[in-house]
């Protein structure tokens, strides 16, 4: 029938869930408060980016093939990035560029985070916090703190069974633990 293709599956509810923990973390309000985070559209966008980053590292922890659900949870990021920026009244024909730039955007802080996390040296995850997040390029306390936090997410969602991140219902750590180390 046609109305199968408009139905809901398992998937599609785990890929929304999955999505839907990474912004529900983004918009903690430790991270604004305790991180000085700035609470703008672009430290949100960060933000976002940083937890999907995260969340894509450990769903493709096996470097060999890329998760088909890393993938959907990605999509999911670039439609609801559509959806705001048309919210936002950004024309028809100017939503293209800008979500050309946000996948740049994307892929750049892709490759500078997990670079930095596989770094023998702590201080290059804290320099592209710094970069990315802050907008400096020197190291702050925000950014080292922020590094923590991610370091420890980063470990936490290692812990876990891929099934149980794919089905959205990893725990992050709290991020006010780590705001006033």
């Amino acid at each position: 029938m046609i109305l199968t293709a408009f139905r809901r599956g398992p998937q599609l509810r785990n890929i929304h869930a999955l999505y839907g923990m990474i912004v529900a973390q983004a918009r903690s309000p430790a991270f604004y408060i305790g991180y000085g985070v700035p609470d703008t559209v672009d430290g949100r966008f960060e933000l976002i980016v940083l937890h999907l980053v995260l969340v894509l590292n450990r769903l493709n922890r096996n470097r060999e093939k890329v998760s088909p659900i890393g993938q959907l949870v990605f999509d999911a990021f670039c439609s609801d990035l559509d959806d705001n920026l048309r919210e936002m009244g950004v024309g028809d024909l100017a939503v293209p560029r800008r979500m050309r730039r946000f996948g740049e955007a994307f892929y750049g802080r892709q490759a500078a985070y997990c670079m930095a996390l596989d770094a023998d040296d702590q201080r290059e995850l804290e320099k592209a916090i710094s970069r990315n997040i802050f907008g400096v390029t020197g190291v702050d306390e925000n950014a080292v703190r922020l590094s923590r936090y991610v370091r420890a997410t980063a470990r936490r969602l290692d812990t876990e069974e891929e099934g149980v991140v794919a089905a959205g219902k990893a725990v992050f750590p709290d991020p006010e633990a780590f705001s006033d180390d």
